[in-house]
């Protein structure tokens, strides 16, 4: 089985688009972020971010067995917290995406969207480490996100393992597993869609699986949609590649192509069908 916990949604892209895409990378599910970046969506305009995530609603609408839509809110925005609960509760999106773009994640004024969150007990998807526009990255330190520990009912992934802040994140990591919590019930885990660049990758997943584990990592391209299923492809390569030079193991690697995603999202690792009834051909074992 295999998750892409990571996918970027534009608006531009179709349903059919889609599914198309991960049936041609064999992609069991896809976790579909709704669009924040172009296209007339900005971080910097909640409106523009409700018609974001009525897009991504109706694109997955009826085919949840593969698609997992999720929100994205500003909490800086006094509505956030109503606009989180409608993304969920009425157009059925399952999890939220954030990035720190001009807010700190400890600031008391968004603290009303982690409650909602908390309180539906949602898959959170926060950006963290160095961000796309140059000036944000501030915003993005990995230590930032332990306020989430104040809002036990949600499910953290920091996306990117926070480069180039990786240590930082892995510590944050840590605790959990000091305390003996099990990597499907820890309140933190980690995707590895490449923040950092090429030289600095084996390192950098060779010490995060050494302290934290392969249950506390998930596989994400950051791939943007409409994309040909050989961009996803071609980043699990990327990983696989670096796997097989780590000398991971199969269970391990079934964890970070599913297991650990699947935890997070509360959804059952066994595979599904892909589209035209043809099964899924397992990825790693």
């Amino acid at each position: 089985m295999l998750i892409d916990a990571h996918l970027h949604c534009t608006g531009r892209e179709t349903r059919d688009d889609v599914l198309r895409t991960l049936d041609d990378a064999q992609v069991d599910i896809g976790v579909l972020l709704a669009p924040f970046l172009d296209n007339g969506y900005s971080l910097d305009d909640p409106a523009s971010l409700r018609r974001a995530n009525a897009h991504l609603a109706a694109l997955v609408r009826g085919h949840e067995d593969r698609l997992t839509g999720f929100a994205v809110v500003d909490p800086r925005d006094p509505q956030a917290a109503q606009d989180l609960r409608h993304a969920v509760e009425t157009l059925g999106l399952r999890g939220v995406k954030m990035v720190p773009t001009g807010w700190y994640p400890y600031e008391d004024r968004v603290q009303p969207v982690f409650a909602v969150a908390s309180e539906l007990r949602l898959p959170v998807l926060f950006h963290s480490g160095i961000f796309i526009d140059g000036r944000s990255g501030r915003f993005c330190r990995p230590s930032f996100f332990e306020v989430l520990r104040d809002h036990p009912g949600t499910r953290v992934t920091l996306a990117h393992l926070g480069w180039p802040w990786t240590d930082e994140a892995i510590a944050v990591g840590l605790i959990d597993r000091i305390h003996g919590v099990p990597p499907e019930q820890a309140q933190f885990r980690f995707d590895i869609s490449f923040g950092p660049p090429p030289p600095y990758r084996r390192e950098v997943l060779q010490r995060a699986l050494e302290v934290l584990g392969a249950g506390s990592l998930q596989f994400g391209s950051d791939c943007f949609l409409p994309c040909p299923g050989r961009e996803l492809s071609e980043r699990r390569r990327w990983v696989t590649e670096l796997l097989d030079l780590l000398q991971v193991d199969d269970a391990a690697r079934q964890r970070i192509w599913s297991g650990t995603a699947a935890a997070w999202l509360g959804r059952s690792p066994a595979p599904v069908r892909l589209g035209a009834g043809r099964p899924l051909t397992p990825v790693c074992c």
